[in-house]
């Protein structure tokens, strides 16, 4: 019954693991502000509004073994996939920020806040964040200031205002930094015109300013600020638009975007494309689909629509995952796009390396889709074919891997300037390797230019 490896930092309780059944403690110094939130009502209409993850309490004894201090337990529905904010689109960001601003304005509402507004409190449901941490919600002391404001600032705002300002996608920058992008650091980054928002010059420049300079006398002093309630709904009122209306810079737009209308294939080879897929999804009813190099989303939604229970996208480019994103959310899809380069994943980070897990660590899924993308990693970033084909039938039970052929066009960009790369990059081999690896159920040639699908499913 291990407790989380993510669920350490809190002394008022932890979440724990128990047969793929989610738990969380409540202990001595978390009692107070729960019971507090429960008996006002606000847990149970924060989770009907769907802002908050469901919670049941449930007979100690489950985790007696496991955590004998604990004075209540939940327990939780258990979330398909956990991810990070490193791994967001702009998209998700900005309605993570929005969803923990929301939720805490609800929080004042019945005399209570949240004691911090860190990033990794939420998750998705498709494309729907949802706040998971009970415990982040304390009783609310009159006077009482923006307690996570920092918090709010490097790990929602701040990457927001990176992107958006200079171009620069937050992604890389946040996975460096697990707790965020400090104001200081961002107001170095960000161009002079950029600084002279108002907002910007007072969340950013100052605040890396006064971080800077903060020393122990200051430090008292700031301890002695008091806000009313009214004051501290505005302010989260005020940040709250503010965050709404930031978007990604039109350098983010890209021909990846509009791959499926621009790869050469013809309506009825689209078409044929299409029912492959869906015929393969509706045989294996999945409960996840892990859709590598998903583009602007289109075969996970007919993943969806042919039967699967969540897909799971991996998009690197940044305007096609925010095509993604915006294609989830506008059909609340069960569809979560997350920014991914597969040839350097996400791995094991945070305290001993064990709290923030990898891709490799995450892997749940029932059939995994590889469209138009082998191409990209043998012929584009030189990986050797047969660790391709290794690496993809070992991430889950069953898949379809679509084969591009060197003389299409698409693969044919990619050799431009390296014509002799991968020799053994031809259907023959790809055949071959991936029939040693799994059973071949069905293969079907879908265009002219000898792009060829696969359906296999391990042994």
């Amino acid at each position: 019954m291990p407790r989380d490896p993510a669920s350490y930092r809190d002394p008022a309780g932890h979440v724990h693991v128990v047969d793929e059944r989610i738990y969380r403690t409540v202990r001595a110094p978390g009692r107070e502000h729960y019971e507090r939130a429960r008996d006002s009502g606000f847990l149970a209409r924060a989770s009907a509004s769907g802002r908050l993850i469901g919670g049941q309490e449930v007979d100690r004894d489950v985790l007696r073994g496991e955590d004998p201090e604990a004075l209540y337990v939940l327990e939780h529905p258990r979330l398909p996939f956990i991810s990070y904010p490193y791994c967001w689109s702009f998209g998700a960001l900005r309605a993570a920020a929005r969803l923990t601003i929301d939720l805490h304005l609800d929080a004042l509402e019945s005399d209570l806040t949240l004691s911090d507004a860190s990033a990794y409190n939420v998750q998705f449901q498709g494309a729907r964040p949802i706040f998971i941490d009970y415990l982040s919600v304390i009783r609310y002391e009159d006077g009482q200031v923006w307690l996570g404001y920092r918090q709010f600032c490097e790990q929602f705002l701040n990457p927001l205002l990176l992107t958006s300002k200079t171009g620069i996608a937050f992604q890389p920058w946040y996975r460096g930094s697990l707790e965020g992008i400090g104001s200081a650091d961002l107001a170095a980054a960000l161009p002079f015109r950029a600084k002279l928002h108002p907002l910007v010059a007072a969340h950013v420049v100052l605040q890396g300013r006064l971080q800077q300079s903060m020393n122990a006398e200051r430090t008292t002093t700031a301890k002695k600020v008091r806000l009313s309630k009214t004051a501290l709904q505005n302010n989260l009122r005020s940040m709250r638009s503010f965050v709404a209306g930031l978007t990604p810079p039109a350098s983010q737009q890209s021909p990846w975007q509009q791959y499926e209308h621009t790869a050469h294939y013809t309506a009825d080879e689209r078409s044929a494309k299409a029912r492959f897929v869906g015929d393969v999804i509706a045989a294996a009813m999945p409960r996840v689909v892990w859709d590598l190099g998903c583009n602007s989303g289109e075969y996970s939604e007919i993943a969806l629509q042919r039967g699967a229970g969540t897909v799971i996208g991996f998009e690197p480019d940044a305007g096609a995952l925010n095509a993604a994103f915006e294609r989830a959310s506008a059909k609340e899809l069960s569809f979560l796009p997350l920014s991914m380069d597969l040839t350097n994943p996400s791995p094991s980070m945070g305290w001993r390396q064990r709290e923030r897990l990898g891709m490799a660590e995450r892997r749940n899924a029932d059939v995994v889709l590889c469209l138009a993308l082998i191409h990209h990693l043998v012929l584009g970033r030189n990986l050797p074919l047969d660790e391709v084909v290794d690496w993809l039938v070992s991430l889950a039970p069953a898949g379809v891997l679509e084969f591009v052929p060197k003389e299409d066009p698409m693969a044919a960009q990619l050799l431009t300037w390296k014509p002799n790369v991968a020799p053994d990059y031809d259907l023959a081999t790809i055949r071959s390797l991936l029939g040693a690896r799994a059973r071949i159920d069905r293969e079907e040639v879908v265009t002219s230019s000898g792009r060829v699908l696969f359906a296999y499913s391990r042994p």
